[in-house]
């Protein structure tokens, strides 16, 4: 029997189907041309069918599998640490014991990301944003690794946003084998339908929606999971009843968008999209150029109509017979092909495509040369110039998935106990990631620049360096650097190490004067018997 909740939220899923219409064939050709295996928008394809047969060159393919290896290896590689976590409170960021716990949380974030599956999921999102310029991924705890992590096609998702732009609606309609459904959601939720049909055939698929929005009325005394901030709810849409509801304390979709239009709601833009022109141009002038090679390598003949037996044998060896006497002979014909210009076209929709990719900031041209700290500085400088994409990242991509994480682990508990100083204190996340610190390496040359330039200065006037605070410019650079707290001192331990130092310093400086005195003594002592015999 069709349930009413299930009839209402299938009617808003037809209403986003109906937004999200005239995407689908722009994501259709992009995948078409991009990212082929995934061409399965609009087209109903049949596992492990060829896909590339619209494909004649593969520039627009590599450019995007060169850009999402490089947004996955400078903002979320396993090899380096790409975010830290800060206190709110400045006192606390000094405080070692507060500063050695918030590392040891960070160690097992960092050990769940690893055991789990987050790397080739978080690979497979970075392709989905650079493609479709919509990604979405799913992140939920596991019995096993304690994250699970699933990035999902677009073509199962259906997006809304809120009135701040953050999207808090996520519709997804997919197919799960029958007997995935049966252990997940259990007999008693299934339809008789498909249970007879997955007694039949355990291996059939069955279309499933999973709905998860913001609840807006909600009992907040209550702490059941139907009266969480996000519902989660699992729908049968063939007999419109609900298989599952549940509820989640945050978002546990995050969907970032690699560009967006202030205009457009829910979907975003990609270098795909950007490319996309120059990306069929080139793929139809590599079909024409194909051609004319072909045509110049095995030329159309021209053949007399009366003096020869055909057809005309063109293979290695071949035998052709004509009529004696006759002087016609069998000659190519010359098409006039110019296949440097065609290359030379072709090179330059290579090269704008390219750029749309952001290949000459990746990579590090060919040049005279150059010593290391200039291939460094030209480095910087190239990542620099991704700063849009990494702001857009850093708010839709990277701040919910740490957020979702900790919140995750926190109910597993998996962290030590905090010191109670500590309790009900609030945190920030601090991007640490390579593409990150090349962000503010300008402030590390500035300051250098600034060293430099002060000591010729300090040689004539001792007196300046009064100007630079030793500990601030120390401070400022192991925020910059990302230098863990394990590796530095806080600063309770530092103001006790300069207290016993200034107290051993004033031990040592008073010894010292008692030993002075103490000769002086000793000195005075033969002059004041010579006085003492002279008196006598």
């Amino acid at each position: 029997m069709a349930d009413d909740q299930a009839i209402e939220i299938l009617s808003r899923l037809s209403s986003l189907k109906t937004q999200r219409t005239t995407w689908e064939s722009h994501w259709q050709e992009v995948a078409d041309f991009v990212v082929p295996r995934k061409a399965d928008v609009t087209k109903n394809r049949s596992p492990g069918d060829k896909r590339s047969e619209m494909v004649f060159d593969g520039t627009a393919i590599h450019a995007a599998e060169l850009l999402s290896a490089s947004l996955h290896g400078m903002l979320t590689s396993a090899a380096t640490s790409w975010f830290s976590l800060r206190y709110r409170s400045e006192d606390l960021n000094s405080d070692d014991e507060a500063m050695e716990w918030l590392q040891s949380v960070e160690d097992v974030m960092y050990k769940a990301f690893g055991r789990s599956n987050f790397q080739e999921q978080i690979h497979e999102l970075y392709h989905d944003l650079i493609t479709f310029g919509t990604a979405v991924m799913f992140i939920d705890s596991d019995d096993e690794q304690q994250l699970r992590f699933s990035t999902r096609h677009i073509k199962e998702c259906y997006l809304s946003e809120d009135d701040k732009g953050r999207v808090d609606t996520i519709f997804r309609e997919f197919k799960m084998p029958t007997r995935a459904a049966l252990k997940r959601f259990g007999e008693e939720k299934l339809s008789s339908k498909i249970l007879e049909r997955g007694k039949k055939n355990p291996y059939e698929q069955v279309k499933l929606v999973h709905a998860v929005f913001e609840r807006h009325e909600r009992d907040t005394l209550k702490l059941t999971s139907e009266n969480k901030p996000f519902a989660s709810i699992y729908i049968e849409p063939e007999e419109k009843i609900i298989l599952s509801e549940k509820g989640f304390d945050e978002n546990p979709y995050t969907c970032p968008r690699f560009l967006k239009s202030s205009f457009e709601i829910g979907y975003g833009r990609s270098p795909s999209m950007t490319a996309l022109p120059d990306i069929k141009m080139l793929n139809r002038m590599s079909e024409v150029t194909i051609r004319a090679a072909q045509k110049q390598v095995d030329p159309p003949l021209l053949v007399p109509d009366d003096g020869y037996l055909l057809p005309p044998r063109t293979i290695p060896g071949g035998l052709n017979y004509y009529r004696a006497g006759t002087r016609d002979r069998i000659e190519p014909l010359n098409i006039g092909a110019n296949n440097p210009l065609g290359l030379n076209m072709e090179e330059q929709r290579r090269g704008a495509i390219r750029a749309a990719f952001y290949v000459d900031q990746l990579i590090l041209g060919e040049g005279p040369q150059m010593t290391a700290t200039e291939v460094v500085q030209r480095t910087e400088e190239k990542m620099r110039l991704l700063g849009p994409v990494l702001g857009r990242l850093q708010a839709e991509l990277l701040q919910p998935l740490i957020t979702r994480v900790y919140a995750l682990l926190s109910k597993q508990k998996a962290f030590a106990p905090a010191p109670e100083f500590m309790q009900n204190q609030d945190l920030e996340i601090e991007y640490v990631s390579p593409l990150a610190k090349a962000q503010r390496q300008g402030d590390i040359q500035n300051m250098t620049r600034l060293l430099e330039l002060m000591q010729p200065i300090m040689q004539l006037s001792p007196d300046t360096m009064d100007h630079i605070d030793a500990d601030g410019v120390a401070k400022h650079l192991i925020k910059i650097l990302g230098v863990p707290a394990t590796a530095v001192r806080g600063g309770q331990e530092i103001a006790l190490m300069r207290e016993q130092r200034a107290e051993a310093q004033a031990q040592m400086a008073e010894q010292q004067e008692l030993m002075q005195s103490a000769e002086a003594a000793g000195n005075a002592a033969p002059m004041l018997r010579a006085i003492q015999a002279q008196d006598q």
